[in-house]
């Protein structure tokens, strides 16, 4: 198994229809052994009940990843009760509804900053933190997702496609810092899938549509398929990879038109 005993951090997971509980899956699948972050008290009982098929995993509230002082006080907990880590998924992301609605140059300043601070500076946090209070193992892996629109313009993706710009600038940067201890830091840009969080994207299924339509595989990813390309990243297989932007979106992106 790829991940046999490593300790896998997933922040963001929601619900079985999430790319993190894809993730999640594999890594558990492949000998991982999982801890979990999720925002709200209120949210307990059904991400309890969501990861109870990852036999010995634990879960911690964390309702500010781009808090400096939360994301401390959580990590440090984790630490403490679980030892290092040996990667860290970042499956996190916000923008107001109205900034995907709209058209662009609507974008309010508030709107702007709160999606690159929640999408983007939540990696570097968790990143800076991680290495901060020593939280990772020898060889460890900081993984986070991304999408296409942040290099192409996608009607309705809008500020977050700003956003996922910074968080891929941000994975290049946090490879140079990290990469002499050893930590790689890399990108999975999924295609796009039928996530809670898609369903603010405007014609959000006109997508789907297209890349089934234009993607050389002629269709669409899974969760588990997305999470199996992080499995990959986060193994020793991968240990020549860091830096890099790995679509996992049936070739779309690849297509001119």
């Amino acid at each position: 198994m790829l991940l046999k005993d490593k300790k896998i951090l997933i922040m963001g997971i929601r619900n079985k229809w999430s790319i993190a509980y894809g993730i999640a899956k594999s890594a558990y699948e492949n000998g991982a052994k999982l801890i979990f972050t999720y925002m709200g008290e209120e949210n307990k009982d059904k991400i309890e009940e969501l990861i109870g098929e990852f036999e010995g995993s634990k879960s911690y509230i964390l309702d500010g990843a781009s808090e400096d002082e939360l994301v401390k006080e959580v990590f440090t907990k984790i630490k403490e009760e679980n030892g290092k880590v040996d990667g860290i998924v970042h499956a996190i992301a916000h923008a107001n509804t109205e900034d995907l609605r709209n058209d662009f140059i609507y974008t309010s300043k508030v709107g702007y900053s709160h999606a690159v601070d929640v999408s983007a500076y939540s990696f570097v946090l968790v990143s800076r933190i991680a290495k901060e209070i020593d939280m990772l193992n020898e060889n460890a892996n900081l993984i986070t997702l991304t999408y296409h629109g942040s290099t192409k313009v996608l009607e309705g993706y809008n500020v977050m496609g700003v956003a996922k710009a910074a968080l891929e600038c941000s994975v290049r940067y946090l490879a140079d810092n990290l990469g002499p201890m050893g930590i790689r830091v890399n990108a999975i840009s999924a295609g796009p899938i039928k996530t809670l969080s898609a369903k603010g994207i405007k014609d959000f299924s006109t997508i789907l549509n297209v890349v089934e339509e234009k993607a050389p595989l002629r269709r669409n990813v899974t969760t588990e398929e997305v999470g199996n390309s992080v499995a990959f990243l986060m193994s020793d297989m991968s240990r020549a990879i860091t830096g890099q932007i790995i679509y996992a979106d049936s070739g779309y992106n690849i297509m001119g038109i």
